[in-house]
């Protein structure tokens, strides 16, 4: 697969949690740095996402906001 996103994280999937639509899916990409994606249920099934599998974080984003509490 080539894509033209640059920002492309492989890693290993630590934990899915299936909501009723959509499911949170978390990638580790180095030790202790884990990514988080909300991703379609359907999706999760198609790509066969499984607890240990590898999986790769693509970033595509014109803008990344940060903040801070109050």
């Amino acid at each position: 697969m080539r894509i033209s996103a640059r920002n492309q994280l492989r890693g290993t999937v630590v934990s899915i949690e299936q909501g009723v639509v959509n499911g949170i899916v978390q990638i580790e990409v180095a030790p202790g740095l884990v990514i988080s994606s909300s991703i379609t249920n359907e999706a999760i099934r198609d790509l066969g996402l499984t607890v240990g599998g590898k999986a790769v974080a693509v970033i595509k984003s014109s803008s990344v906001m940060v903040g801070v509490q109050d």
